[in-house]
């Protein structure tokens, strides 16, 4: 009844009722068992990428096939569960979320979103909130580098607070790419140039499937500028939602964003609806195909936007920004 509760959204029409029953899923340990068991599952299935496409004969087209299902592993497993155990406040949970991070290279992540994107959503400020008119493509290139920029930032401001070095080992940024180069150099070691690459386009796949997630959570929605480098708080409606059962399978509630962004440290199981919040057309897997085709996509989400006021309100913040 429990799963029931939290897979298929508010069955329970009393108040009462259903906070009872938010404590009791709040509660189930098996909910965050659920999340550590996948980082073994993780690297047992990058082993076995590695084992199948090195000792096993492969035809080019299982080798493809092969590397995107471990990219779709890289994005699913590794990026978007290191997410959710990185935002808790248990140091233990926090390394496993790290682990899974690694296992897609992209440990920068666990920085940059907990100490920037959170804090910059929905502004100029955050390269992981899409633009109004901005084409998945080039948010790729936005996004990656300018967080990867940002997550040193952060990094480095945090170690001249404790008046350490820079470049020193209590930096934290420093010590993930010294992790992840070593974890690179020993598969390279192990499995040879070729297996490597696979590897790498593997994470390459995970990275962006994150940031087309990132893209459409976001596409077009901005907060009001209350004073020079402040923002209003964010609200539920900085956030695209879906409700769409497969997506919120796939992807551990993480597409009811919006409450994610109110409380950020909400446990995924217990994840609220937000009446008020804007809503995709549908479900996470066809926003995520739909945004690889920015003609569709802006006539589809432009659309949703009007149904929502939310074009207006755009121009509305830029004229006044132009005054």
């Amino acid at each position: 009844m429990k799963i029931l509760f939290v897979c298929l959204g508010n069955i329970c029409r009393s108040p009462i009722a259903e906070g009872v029953m938010k404590e009791l899923v709040k509660k189930n340990i098996w909910y965050d068992v659920l999340l550590y068991m996948v980082v073994p599952f993780q690297f047992f299935a990058l082993g076995l990428f590695f084992n199948e496409i090195t000792y096993s004969p492969q035809a080019w087209t299982d080798i493809v096939g092969k590397t995107m299902a471990m990219g779709l592993l890289c994005g699913v497993m590794g990026i978007n569960v290191g997410h959710e155990l990185g935002h808790r406040s248990n140091k233990t949970e926090q390394f496993l979320g790290k682990l899974l991070l690694l296992s897609s290279l992209y440990m920068h992540f666990f920085i940059e979103h907990n100490k920037g994107h959170h804090k910059n959503v929905a502004t100029e400020e955050d390269p992981g909130s899409a633009r109004l008119n901005e084409p998945v493509y080039m948010f790729y290139l936005r996004t990656i580098f300018f967080s990867y920029v940002n997550a040193w930032r952060i990094a480095n401001k945090e170690v001249y607070k404790r008046k350490r070095r820079v470049i020193g080992f209590s930096n934290e940024m420093l010590q993930m790419q010294m992790i992840q180069l070593a974890f690179v150099a020993i598969i390279f070691m192990l499995f040879g140039w070729r297996i490597t690459l696979y590897y790498l386009a593997a994470a390459l796949i995970g990275i962006l499937l994150l940031e087309t997630v990132n893209y459409i959570e976001h596409y077009g929605l901005t907060r009001k500028k209350i004073a020079p480098g402040k923002y209003e708080r964010a609200m539920p409606h900085h956030s695209w939602n879906s409700d769409h059962i497969i997506g919120r399978l796939m992807l551990f509630e993480l597409s009811r964003h919006s409450d994610h962004h109110y409380v950020a440290s909400r446990k995924y199981q217990i994840l609220r609806r937000h009446e008020h919040a804007p809503l995709m057309p549908t479900g996470y897997p066809g926003m995520i195909i739909l945004a690889l085709f920015p003609p569709g996509w802006f006539y589809v989400m432009h659309k949703q936007m009007n149904r929502y006021g939310l074009l207006e309100e755009e121009a509305g913040q830029e004229l006044s920004i132009q005054i």
